[in-house]
């Protein structure tokens, strides 16, 4: 499992604690209820501190956050019990990530879309993309659906079924301006952007990078079906500890301080 960093939020957690009164007094064991949930380094796991503090203050849950870079690894290690929950993906790649891995995972709350945008360093018009145009997408195969489905609609290129979303370019039928594609981790995809002339980028790594979605060239609307979630194992969607972290994350702290980090590109979706 690939962990980048590991943070302890709220109280310290307590193994047990010894009472003593009076002499030969009895032993209490006193313990605190904690969870780890997963996160994406960056904006989203500041969010997610929002959420550990109301979590802590209402609930007296303690919340311990690991910070992950890339979106195979949370599923992993929630799937073989290193956590409790993670928040980071929307529906349909859960669900690939359930039928390509087998992982026995379900929702348990939803948080927000985080639209994709198409980026350019060259063009400042989706008309201006040349005949041959380099163009980046995200090589997971939502995002890259994703991707595809709003070069569909642009009109850019034609898919065979514009309804599927895990669309890739072989699902191209029409290429009209014979346009190239890349498809490269999500992640790689600000990096690359002076090297192509349009790069498809989650919101979740295109505002680290000072990219505002007032910017992309094709961006998604507040309709879109990807709204991302918080997982769990199968049968512990309705624990106590699990519903107690989904209620302080569909608070109207988390919204603002959401609002304030992806400035507008964060769209509640438990609204």
């Amino acid at each position: 499992m690939q962990v980048t960093l590991t943070r302890l939020l709220g109280a310290a957690t307590l193994a047990g604690a010894t009472l003593i009164a009076g002499c030969g007094g009895d032993d209490a064991a006193t313990e605190t209820r904690s969870i780890k949930v997963g996160t994406m380094s960056g904006p989203e796991s500041e969010v997610m501190e929002v959420a550990v503090q109301i979590a802590s203050e209402r609930y007296d849950l303690e919340v311990e956050i690991i910070e992950f870079t890339d979106y195979v690894s949370p599923n992993a290690a929630l799937a073989d019990g290193s956590l409790d929950a993670n928040a980071f993906q929307h529906e349909p790649y859960l669900q690939s990530m359930v039928d390509d891995r087998g992982y026995d995972l379900t929702v348990a709350g939803y948080t927000f879309v985080y639209p994709i945008g198409a980026y350019s360093e060259k063009h400042t018009d989706i008309a201006e993309l040349p005949e041959r145009a380099i163009i980046a997408l995200p090589n997971d195969p939502t995002n890259g659906g994703r991707a595809m489905i709003l070069m569909h609609n642009a009109g850019l290129i034609e898919l065979d079924d514009p309804e599927n979303l895990e669309a890739t370019p072989v699902n191209v039928v029409e290429n009209p301006h014979n346009f190239r594609f890349r498809e490269i981790e999500a992640a790689q995809l600000p990096r690359v952007l002076p090297d192509v002339d349009l790069a498809f980028i989650n919101n979740t790594f295109a505002q680290p990078a000072g990219l505002s979605l007032d910017d992309a060239l094709i961006k998604e609307g507040p309709e879109s079906p990807y709204v991302n979630l918080i997982a769990v194992r199968s049968g512990d969607e309705e624990r106590e500890e699990i519903q107690q972290l989904v209620s302080a994350y569909q608070s109207d702290e988390v919204a603002a301080k959401a609002l304030e980090l992806f400035d507008g590109g964060a769209v509640p979706g438990w609204q």
